[in-house]
C-alpha cells in the first residue's frame, strides 16, 4: 500500500522527523488554527516530504491531537501544577503556586510560546480533540484545584461554591491573557508581562480569590 502511495520514511531518523513535524505543526496551528492549517505548510516548515504526515500520523486530525498532548505535557514539565511548593504547604501558598504556574504557561514567550497559543485556540475554536484533552489533562487539574478550594472554604469538594470559585480563579488568569489588547490600551503600565509582572499578577489574583472564598465560606455553627 505504501509503495503504491509512494509514502516512504524521510531521511532523518523517524523519531526526529516525528518531533519536527509536531513542532512545525504546533507553530502552524497556533498561527492559523486547525481548519486553515495545511499539511503542505507543516511539512515545509519541518523540512520533511509532504507524505511525512501520513507516514507518521495518518492524517492531519491525528497530528493535531498529538500536538495538543505534546504542548500540554511540555508546558507542565516546565511549570508543574504547583511549581516547587510542597503538598503540605499552607493552602494559600499552594493556591499562589497554582495561579503562578498557570500564568507562566499562558504567558510563555520565546520558541515555546506556541504551546500556549495553540491551547488558547482550542479553547476558542474547539475541535474533536477537546474531549480527550479534557479527560486526560484538564479534569485532573480541575480536581486538584477543587480539592484545594474546598480545603480553603472548609466545605465538600462537590459544593457548588467550590466549583464557582475554582472557575473564577482560572477565569481571572485567562482574562488577563485573552483581553490583553484591551487591558494594555486601558492601562498602558500593564504592557509588559515579564517575570516580575506575572509574579505581581499572581499575588493579586491569589489575594483577591482568598478574600472572596473566605467571604463565601459556610458560616461556622
Amino acid at each position: 500500500m505504501r509503495d503504491r502511495l509512494n509514502i516512504h520514511p524521510p531521511e532523518a531518523a523517524p523519531a526526529e522527523t516525528r518531533l519536527q513535524l509536531i513542532e512545525a505543526a504546533g507553530q502552524v496551528f497556533a498561527e492559523v488554527g486547525f481548519q486553515n492549517a495545511t499539511v503542505r505548510e507543516i511539512c515545509r516548515r519541518a523540512g520533511a516530504n509532504v507524505a511525512a504526515v501520513n507516514y507518521h500520523f495518518g492524517d492531519k486530525e491525528t497530528l493535531y491531537v498529538e500536538v495538543i498532548r505534546y504542548s500540554h505535557q511540555k508546558a507542565y514539565d516546565k511549570y508543574p501544577l504547583f511549581l516547587d511548593v510542597r503538598p503540605d504547604a499552607p493552602a494559600e501558598k499552594r493556591l499562589h503556586a497554582f495561579v503562578h504556574s498557570l500564568l507562566l504557561r499562558i504567558f510563555e514567550k520565546g520558541s515555546t510560546a506556541w504551546h500556549g497559543r495553540v491551547m488558547s485556540r482550542e479553547m476558542i475554536e474547539p475541535t474533536a480533540a477537546m474531549d480527550s484533552l479534557v479527560e486526560e489533562r484538564m479534569r485532573p487539574m480541575a480536581l486538584e484545584l477543587s480539592q484545594l478550594v474546598a480545603e480553603i472554604m472548609k466545605c465538600p469538594a462537590g459544593d457548588d461554591r467550590v466549583m464557582s470559585c475554582g472557575l473564577s480563579i482560572v477565569s481571572q488568569c485567562v482574562f488577563y491573557h485573552h483581553c490583553q489588547p484591551v487591558i494594555t490600551r486601558l492601562f498602558p503600565r500593564m504592557q509588559s508581562m515579564d517575570a516580575q509582572g506575572i509574579a505581581q499578577l499572581a499575588d493579586h489574583i491569589t489575594r483577591f480569590s482568598m478574600a472572596a472564598m473566605k467571604h463565601m465560606a459556610p458560616a461556622k455553627n
